[in-house]
């Protein structure tokens, strides 16, 4: 099966993407495929300041649950409110409605993978 992976992402290998643009944040098609009908998000507050590769949340599915992993340290500017009431906006849009929270980025995204990179490892 083949997945869609963004080109202007990056991405960390837990399967997190950021826009490098926007700070935005979420989990790759990949991963909503593996876990399965998503049933909750447990994410930060805004204002929060986050380490690179720290976890920040929870995702739960019928499958699995599983942590959610910073891809850049920075402050929590926005969360995705609307995953509270409809937590399948992982599933059906992962890479647009589907988002987690937005970051006010603190660094270089270093450590991360390119499209290309996480691509080799999904498949």
């Amino acid at each position: 099966m083949s997945f869609e992976v963004p080109e202007d992402l990056y991405y960390l290998a837990s399967h997190e993407w950021i826009d490098p643009e926007t700070g935005r944040v979420g989990i790759s098609e990949f991963a909503q495929d593996e876990l399965g009908d998503v049933v909750f998000v447990e994410l930060p507050n805004e204002g929060e300041d986050l380490t690179q590769e720290e976890e920040f949340g929870v995702v739960e599915s019928i499958k699995a649950v599983s942590d959610l992993y910073s891809p850049a340290s920075g402050t929590v500017t926005a969360v995705n409110e609307a995953l509270f009431d409809r937590p399948e906006l992982v599933n059906d849009d992962p890479f647009g409605e589907g988002w987690m929270l937005e970051l006010d980025v603190a660094d270089d995204l270093d450590g991360v993978l390119s499209a290309a990179e996480y691509r080799e490892q999904i498949e």
